[in-house]
């Protein structure tokens, strides 16, 4: 059943169910895929590869802020290369993929000419189904480039063709968006940590 599924008549309730179903849609995000996702983002991150993230709407804030996280963070008091390129933050050429030829296109347009074997995509889409996040994964599938993908609700297309899928059981998209930014940080902050003298970690504010 999806929430809300009743009309509150108070913020105080509504915050506390809310955060309640967070919790539920936490834990439903396989632990294995996670440390997989890790896996593939350290070893990129070793090897001074690119990882190109992407999303829509609220989803493409989320990629946004990745580049930030995934790569000022991991390389604080580290020895990784992080490069990150988020394909949603550039709205002029974003809009002139759109215009010219298809919003369904404004993604692996960009990959066709950035991405190389070796490379990392992260896809991020509560549905998983958006035509241009599937023909990126898509693509980067066909060229040698692992795909990470965060969805919800059903997983949709990019579910299935994702190295790692990072699925969130839950039939909200804010409930959805907030875990995929906790997986987001948790990520950066987790590699971060693995990589840092353990004497710092505690000097230091995550």
């Amino acid at each position: 059943m999806g929430f809300p599924d009743g009309k509150f008549v108070a913020i105080g309730c509504f915050a506390d169910a809310y955060f309640a179903k967070f919790n539920e849609a936490a834990e439903t995000v396989d632990r294995e895929k996670l440390q997989l996702a890790s896996n593939i983002l350290t070893n990129v991150y070793r090897e001074g590869g690119m990882v190109y993230s992407c999303g829509n709407g609220g989803s493409a804030a989320i990629a946004n802020h990745l580049v930030c996280d995934h790569s000022k963070l991991v390389r604080t008091d580290t020895e990784l290369l992080s490069r990150i390129y988020s394909l949603s933050t550039t709205v002029e050429i974003i809009t002139a993929i759109g215009n010219d030829l298809s919003y369904d296109e404004v993604f692996v347009y960009q990959l066709r000419f950035l991405a190389k074997p070796g490379d990392v995509l992260i896809t991020i889409s509560s549905s998983g189904d958006s035509e241009n996040i599937v023909r990126a994964a898509a693509w980067a599938k066909e060229n040698g480039i692992q795909v990470i993908s965060m969805t919800g609700f059903s997983g949709g297309r990019s579910a299935a063709i994702a190295d790692v899928n990072l699925h969130v059981s839950a039939e909200n998209y804010g409930i959805i968006e907030d875990v995929h930014q906790s997986l987001m940080h948790l990520l950066a902050q987790y590699i971060r940590q693995a990589h840092m003298a353990e004497g710092l970690i505690l000097e230091r504010k995550f």
